[in-house]
């Protein structure tokens, strides 16, 4: 892992990171998604794409939704700039809709600087951590097997976790939102659960 502009990023992410910073071009009407990792972001990929194309795929037997994993319709900027650095969000049907766990800071010039909305999603930190432990224990079961939890909370605590340091990221939008709420949404995963029409 490596720190780049206060956050942990592993080598591949942080190739696409730059990439991304160097290349990407936001539009006025675009709806940028951050969140960071394991914090629900499947399920806000899917509210969020349901929501901007409502009036395109009406519910029915033929929605994308129904068939298509939501990380393919809605692209993941320093993931996608990791595994092509030639990528283009240019054929993207306005308004594109496109993820990422890039703290304020770091996202490219274009976004800070165009009209488009930033939706800022944050969640309980322990909720985080379990879920990141979890999902970590899965992708690498033997590598994971020896690491106590005790350990995991600590590097937890330090930010030593692809996009942390938690509170770091988190406040970056929280004041965001508050200087400018007409273009981040600043929202938490309890609300949403709870009040999810709304």
């Amino acid at each position: 892992m490596y720190q780049f502009e206060g956050s942990w990023q592993t080598q591949a992410l942080l190739q696409g990171l730059l990439n991304c910073q160097k290349h990407f071009e936001a539009k006025d009407s675009d709806v940028i998604l951050v969140t960071l990792p394991k914090l629900g972001t499947t399920w806000l990929k899917t509210l969020l794409f349901a929501l901007i194309h409502r009036h395109k795929f009406p519910v029915s037997g033929n929605h994308p939704l129904l068939t298509t994993n939501p990380h393919s319709l809605v692209p993941y900027l320093e993931g996608d700039y990791c595994a092509s650095p030639d990528v283009s969000f240019s054929e993207l049907p306005s308004p594109r809709l496109v993820q990422t766990h890039i703290t304020h800071r770091s996202l490219p010039v274009s976004i800070k600087s165009s009209s488009c909305k930033i939706v800022y999603c944050c969640r309980n930190p322990k909720d985080l951590f379990v879920s990141i432990w979890h999902f970590g224990r899965k992708l690498a079961p033997e590598e994971t097997a020896d690491y106590p939890i005790e350990k995991a909370v600590e590097a937890f605590c330090k930010g030593k976790f692809i996009g942390g340091p938690f509170w770091d990221h988190m406040l970056e939008y929280w004041y965001e939102s508050r200087k400018n709420p007409n273009k981040v949404l600043f929202v938490t995963y309890e609300e949403l659960k709870k009040q999810t029409e709304s």
